[in-house]
């Protein structure tokens, strides 16, 4: 029987890339332990912040938002509230929805949800539908510009300070390779634990879970028995972070450690590259106000480029 290398009982895990064997508890001990060391070496949050975790219903949000939830009973002046999107994919947003608002209930925190059909007049699907074939915009490419503005709407209609997003150290791998691939350099800058929160119009975020490969997370949500939606989107398969995932992960099977090593060493490039790319001067949409680089946000653009009449 293999033994925790800290206490001796039984290991159920054994970490490839640091040769550490743990049992269940110190297992969960050092996922909470290293996402309270990436809180506080990031400066994420304030002991009076009002922090909207963007709760999807999969394993990642929820287990975020269980550890902030632990983490925020140390902190009574701050408050802890999560706000779910919901897209509009029949056959998969609905349950989350429903995960998502038990685990609220169990936890005591307050749940908001939103929706593109409500903010935008259309859902996923519809606009899925709608799209023109050839075009070079992706299901997942609409589901993302959306996704992010109507995230910084709900995050500033519920008073928050910091919107805490589920991004993993896979996400986070995948992102900055996927930008090398589509030749989008400058915009590694922006993937980081903490965005500027100082330019106006922004609620600031935050990436509590960006140290924690993915599948440590699973493991968390599963040895914690903490309920979450299994099924994936419907819509995966057809973007190319879903290539780019299957790449790295086959390559850190073979070489542990891989995706440790990309993420640290984006970091240490990263301070190159602000700047290389100006963004025009930050002002407001003329349709929705929200911020915007031009006249236009790319959210109320996308929309106009496909015919939908704008709110």
């Amino acid at each position: 029987m293999a033994e925790c290398i800290f206490c001796r009982r039984e290991a159920v895990y054994l970490r490839l890339y640091s040769g550490e064997r743990l049992c269940r508890k110190c297992y969960v001990k050092s996922i909470e332990s290293r996402v309270q060391h990436t809180i506080s070496k990031h400066s994420m949050f304030k002991p009076n912040d009002r922090i909207a975790v963007a709760l999807s219903g999969g394993k990642d949000s929820v287990s975020l938002l269980h550890i902030l939830s632990g983490i925020e009973e140390g902190f009574p002046q701050s408050e802890l509230v999560a706000i779910t999107i919901d897209e509009g994919i029949s056959g998969y947003r609905p349950e989350a929805i429903r995960i998502a608002r038990e685990n609220c209930e169990r936890l005591g925190v307050e749940h908001y949800v939103y929706s593109f059909k409500k903010l935008y007049g259309q859902t996923l699907d519809q606009i899925v539908t709608m799209a023109r074939e050839g075009c070079e915009l992706t299901p997942c490419s609409y589901c993302g510009i959306l996704r992010r503005k109507a995230l910084n709407v709900a995050a500033k209609e519920v008073n928050a300070t910091r919107l805490a997003t589920a991004h993993n150290l896979d996400d986070e791998v995948q992102s900055m390779l996927m930008n090398i691939i589509r030749g989008d350099v400058s915009r590694i800058s922006q993937i980081k634990p903490v965005l500027e929160g100082e330019k106006q119009g922004f609620v600031q975020r935050t990436k509590p879970l960006c140290e924690v490969p993915e599948r440590e997370v699973a493991l968390y949500a599963f040895l914690k028995r903490i309920k979450f939606q299994t099924v994936s989107c419907p819509y995966l398969e057809t973007s190319l972070r879903q290539d780019v995932r299957l790449f790295l992960n086959r390559l850190e099977m073979k070489h542990p450690g891989t995706k440790f090593t990309i993420y640290r060493s984006f970091g240490k490039i990263r301070p190159y590259l602000e700047g290389m790319e100006r963004m025009g001067e930050l002002g407001y949409c003329e349709v929705c106000g929200e911020p915007a680089t031009g006249g236009v946000c790319r959210a109320c653009q996308t929309l106009q480029d496909l015919g939908i009449a704008l709110r």
